[in-house]
Parts: C-alpha cells; sequence; structure tokens
C-alpha cells in the first residue's frame, strides 16, 4: 500500500509554510517557493491586508488530488525531499537521496539490506544568516581531520556518495554526540580501504566552509553569491525557520467616523498651530507646525491630511504608509480597533457579525461585582470573524537574518495566504480608569525598565509593529490579561489553548483600551458559537473573577512574582510557564512583554485589577464565615 502524506491547507502558511521544514511519517521534506505552485490556486481577497503589504492579491494552496506532497509535478504545493543525505538503521551505511530515485508514493529504502528497511534522514543541516538551506557535507566532514594530501589520496573522493561509502556509526561506549561518527569505507591508495572518520561532537554550531547560496528547491544556477558564515544545526531547531506572517480581520467599510478619531480629530482643528500649519503648506515651516501638533494631540500622518485636505480643497502630500520591507512595520491594528469601537455596528454579514454583550451587572452594589464592573468597559460579541493570514518570507538563524521573499524567483506580485473562519469576544477597560492607573509614577517606573530590555533587544524593531513607538503600560496591562484569560477559557469553555489567539489593542495614540479573543482554527473548532456564549451574561464575569484568582497566584512564587526580568531577552518580569505563558501560535508577541504584576498588583507596583482581586477576597471570606 502506497504512503499517504497530508498537510493542512491552513498549514501552507503556518508552520509548514514556504522554507519550513517537515517532519512526517519518518521522512523530512521542505516547501518549496511558490513560483514552484501549480495554478490550480483558490484566491483570498483582503483588500485591507493587499494594501499594507504591497501585494496584488493572495492565493491559498490548492486542494490536492491524489495527496502525494514529494512530487513537485503534481496539483499540491510541491514539497522537496530534504535533507538528501539518509542512512539505513540496520547497515548505517549513508546514501545521498537524488530527485531522480524518488518514486511516487514510495519512500526510500536501503538497497544493500535484504529486507529494504525504510532511509532516515540525517538531523543535522547547514543554514546561514541570509536564509539559505543545504545539507552538510559529509564526505569533507570526515576527513576533515586528515591532511589536505591524505584527503585527496581516497581514490573515491569525487564520488564516494554515489558509491555508498559513508556509513553513520554509533559507539557502544560513549554517550551523546560523542557516541556518533561518519566513516568512509572507500578505497584508498594501494587498494588500502580509506577509514577516515571523525565524532560529531563539536558538529553544532558555526564551521568552516562556503555557503551553497541557495535553498533545496532551487537550481544550482540560481544560487547567489554568499560570504555569510555557515551554521551546522539540528533540523528541527527553531532557529531553522523564522516565518514572516501578517494578518487582519476583514472589516467592512463603514461611513462613520470612529469615537476615538472624532476626539483626536477636535483636538487637532483646536490647535493653536493648525491655523499656521494650513498658511504654511508647501512650505519647509509646515513639517514644524506638523511635528509640534502630533506631539501634542498623538494624530496619525493620516488624520492630518485629511483634516489640512477638508480644509483648503487640496490635500498635503501624505507621509507614506510603512513598507514590510524597509522598516518592518505594518500597523493592521487601527481599523479593527475602530470597527469595534464604533457606535453603530456594521450590518451582519458572513465575514464580520458582531453584537453589543456585557457583564450584566449594570446597577449592582455587591462585591465584588461593582467593583468589576467599574473597572470594565464594554464587552463586544463576534458571532462571525474571517482572518487572512498572508505569509511574505522567512528566515533562518535569527529573527534579524536577511528576509528571503516566499517567491523566491523574484517574478510574482502575489503572497500565500490562508482563510480562517471563527468567532471571539472583545473586551475593553475603563478608559478613564485605565488612564488614571498607568499615569501612577509607580507603574511608569516600573514600565520603565521592560522599555530599556526592549529597547537593547535585537526584536525591538519586530515587537515595533505590536506595540507601537514606544512600549506603554497599557499595552502590557493589556496582553498580559489577553494570556490570563486564555489560559482560563481553556478551563471554562473547553477550548484548549492553541485553539485561541489574541490581537491586542493598546496603542495610546489610537485610542486603544481593549484585546480580542477569537478561535484560530475554524474548520475544526469555534464556529459553533461556544466561545460567544462563554463571553455573555453571567458567564464572562464569572470567569474575570476566576482569572484574577488565578493570577495572583503562581506555583513559581516568590520567584516568579518578584522576577525583575526573566524569558526570551528579560522581556518578562512575573510571568512564566506555569502562570501567563501560552503556545507560540495565540501569542501575537512570542510570549513577551507580559507582567501578572500589573494586574493583579505587587510589592513595587499597583495592579488595575487590585481592587477588584481584593473586594472578591473580602467576599470570599465573609461567605466562608457565614
Amino acid at each position: 500500500m502506497k504512503r499517504k502524506l497530508r498537510v493542512r491547507q491552513a498549514q501552507t502558511v503556518l508552520p509548514f509554510g514556504v522554507g519550513a521544514v517537515l517532519d512526517v511519517q519518518g521522512e523530512s521534506f521542505v516547501a518549496a517557493g511558490i513560483e514552484r505552485w501549480p495554478d490550480l490556486k483558490t484566491p483570498v481577497s483582503c483588500e485591507r491586508l493587499a494594501a499594507r503589504l504591497g501585494s496584488k492579491g493572495f492565493y491559498a494552496a490548492p486542494h490536492t488530488l491524489n495527496d502525494r506532497y514529494d512530487q513537485p509535478d503534481r496539483p499540491g504545493v510541491p514539497y522537496v525531499r530534504f535533507p538528501g543525505w539518509l542512512f539505513c538503521g540496520s547497515c548505517r551505511g549513508m546514501a545521498r537521496y537524488l530527485r531522480e530515485n524518488e518514486k511516487p508514493g514510495e519512500p526510500p529504502v536501503c538497497a544493500s539490506c535484504a529486507a529494504a528497511p525504510r532511509l532516515t534522514p540525517m538531523r543535522f543541516v547547514r543554514i546561514c544568516a541570509d536564509g539559505h538551506l543545504d545539507d552538510v557535507d559529509w564526505w569533507y566532514w570526515a576527513h576533515s581531520r586528515l591532511a589536505p594530501e591524505l584527503r585527496d589520496s581516497c581514490s573515491e573522493s569525487d564520488n564516494a556518495w554515489k558509491a555508498r561509502r559513508l556509513s553513520f556509526r554509533v559507539a557502544d561506549r560513549a554517550t551523546g554526540l560523542e557516541a556518533l561518527s561518519v566513516r568512509c569505507g572507500a578505497t584508498g591508495a594501494g587498494g588500502k580501504p580509506c577509514g577516515a572518520e571523525r565524532d560529531l561532537l563539536d558538529v553544532l554550531g558555526p564551521q568552516s566552509g562556503h555557503c551553497s547560496g541557495r535553498n533545496p528547491w532551487q537550481r544550482w544556477d540560481a544560487r547567489s553569491s554568499c560570504g555569510q558564515q555557515v551554521h551546522i544545526v539540528q533540523r528541527t531547531a527553531g532557529n531553522v525557520y523564522y516565518p514572516v506572517v501578517y494578518s487582519a480581520l476583514d472589516i467592512p467599510q463603514t461611513d462613520e467616523p470612529p469615537r476615538a478619531e472624532q476626539s483626536v480629530a477636535a483636538a487637532v482643528l483646536a490647535h493653536d498651530y493648525w491655523p499656521l500649519l494650513l498658511d504654511a503648506l508647501g512650505t519647509r515651516r509646515a513639517d514644524t507646525f506638523r511635528g509640534m501638533i502630533k506631539e501634542d494631540t498623538d494624530a496619525p500622518d493620516g488624520l492630518i491630511d485629511q483634516l489640512a485636505a477638508e480644509a483648503t480643497g487640496a490635500p498635503t502630500t501624505p507621509s507614506p504608509e510603512p513598507k514590510p520591507g524597509k522598516t518592518g512595520k505594518v500597523d493592521l491594528s487601527r481599523d479593527e480597533w475602530y470597527a469595534f469601537d464604533a457606535t453603530r455596528f456594521p450590518e451582519a454579514a458572513k465575514e464580520f457579525t458582531i453584537r453589543r454583550g456585557g457583564l450584566g451587572l449594570d446597577g449592582e452594589k455587591e462585591e465584588p461585582w461593582a467593583t468589576l464592573d467599574a473597572h470594565v468597559g464594554k464587552v463586544v460579541l463576534a458571532d462571525r470573524l474571517r482572518e487572512v493570514r498572508a505569509l511574505t518570507g522567512f528566515r533562518r538563524h535569527s529573527p534579524n537574518g536577511t528576509l528571503v521573499p516566499a517567491d523566491t524567483s523574484g517574478r510574482l506580485r502575489w503572497l500565500p495566504a490562508t482563510e480562517v473562519y471563527g468567532e471571539g469576544i472583545v473586551l475593553t477597560l475603563d478608559e478613564e480608569r485605565l488612564t488614571a492607573w498607568e499615569n501612577d509614577p509607580r507603574v511608569q517606573v516600573h514600565v520603565r525598565g521592560v522599555r530599556a530590555d526592549l529597547e537593547a533587544s535585537f526584536r525591538a524593531e519586530q515587537l515595533a509593529e505590536a506595540v507601537g513607538s514606544e512600549l506603554s503600560p497599557r499595552f502590557q496591562l493589556l496582553h498580559t490579561v489577553a494570556h490570563l484569560l486564555i489560559r482560563q477559557l481553556s478551563f471554562d469553555s473547553g477550548y484548549t489553548t492553541a485553539s485561541l489567539r489574541e490581537r491586542v489593542y493598546g496603542r495610546p495614540e489610537y485610542g486603544q483600551h481593549g484585546l480580542l479573543i477569537y478561535t484560530a482554527a475554524g474548520d475544526a473548532e469555534g464556529t459553533l458559537g461556544g466561545l460567544v456564549r462563554q463571553g455573555e451574561a453571567p458567564h464572562f464575569a464569572e470567569t474575570l473573577i476566576r482569572m484574577l484568582e488565578a493570577a495572583a497566584w503562581c506555583s513559581a512564587d516568590p520567584l516568579c512574582a518578584e522576577h525583575t526580568g526573566q524569558g526570551f531577552g528579560n522581556l518578562n518580569r512575573a510571568a512564566c510557564h506555569a502562570c501567563t505563558l501560552l503556545p507560540e501560535t495565540s501569542c501575537e508577541t512570542g510570549n513577551t512583554l507580559l507582567d501578572r504584576a500589573l494586574v493583579v498588583g505587587s510589592a513595587r507596583v499597583p495592579g488595575y485589577f487590585t481592587d477588584v482581586l481584593t473586594a472578591s477576597r473580602e467576599y470570599a471570606a465573609a461567605t466562608a464565615q457565614e
């Protein structure tokens, strides 16, 4: 029976998009560039995301007809076998498996063993900071400890891999990488066996040699001249593949200006320098007045351009939108927040259906419900959401490495994407109370340390896409609440944490003060209304109280609660796997910029929900005494 290797359509963007290594049924493949995709592609529409990414459109991977992903000439998305070096677990012989050796529906087997066991891919590969991926030169590795003249004396030095003379050996009296070695069994000068051998003790890390300047699916004549240092890593290591994925919700257009933008526009029109800016349009002085107005009102350039056009009838030169290839900053949250924050919601549609919810605590005087109601702004229930995720490219070795586009040929103007239908809950905080809290000097001092760590991190530019030009206390608070809420919903609603995703709207310059929790896998979970039902009254208020009670204690306390820097780049404070962290696919910032202390408080900083937690504990104590 021929094997069937399956990849879901959504997985062709993340986690097995272009450039990713896929392990399936004991075999290993790498996803080829979109220039090798077949013509039977499914168009995906999202004008807002396409405009921000500078793309002419999106296409989803075609539905396969034969379920075989190892043949580039089939209707499915092409996955190329990688690494090409394989070994037999029985005789330990190594073989370089070429594309012409592939047999449809059959795995590679050992030709030397009578039982024809399956060949296993070697676990080590070569990468560089320019995004290239290649096999390790195992013949050179086995002979690298020999003098050049002895190395050249191996009579099969030019075709040792063809003669199947290399073997991958395991020592009985050693452990770890020291127990593994590659040995050459070719015939040397005078008919003597070569016998060159080297263990893998120091195989990982930077190595000498030249980078091939290509990825496995590219033709040899498409290679580039690459002078980067070559690094040998395990093929499943985290630094082999850093996908660059952007996502956007399908938001319908509305003629009603958002409330936050109305207030900012009013502040711009009332500014003392606004008449001076209008008089100076077209001169250098206009930039000076524009900068002063932006500093005082936090108005974006687009809004100032629009107001100037309405006042003069001749639009000013618009400030260019940031491109992902230049600044890396692509803000897609603004329109989404305006849709959720609008006073009048758009009409229900297949792609976007929202309605106003609530905690059901209006007029409540008992604690802790009255205090909770005072801290929460509003609740919006999204019965139907459509999210489009697009892959622009990938990096290797480091998140700041060279971006390799999804189209490695450089000829196409579209991007691979997938669409997901789901549902969600929007939670906003009371804006007046939130502003007063984040202006507390203790909060400012506390967040200043995280801000300094973020500015020193090599992920600063990448995370700026989510947090804005400067990390604000409200973003870190909302982000932590989103994590805690997802963890609590996984208990209350039955969804796994990996099935839920977050979108944090915490940029003060846009008047944002909320978050969205939504289903991330609409084809399997989340389309039956379970998450929205959990967001209705009275369930959601009870969920929030349980969330705060759980956040007040961690099994790693007091170490976790008193930490001054933990996690990646010390970008977390009181947040660890036991209390706050989520699967990587659920978080916008890679499990960074989290701090429970900003939510429930600590000895150093007041938490936004400290009053709610205190009232809940007092209520529980009074109930226990009764």
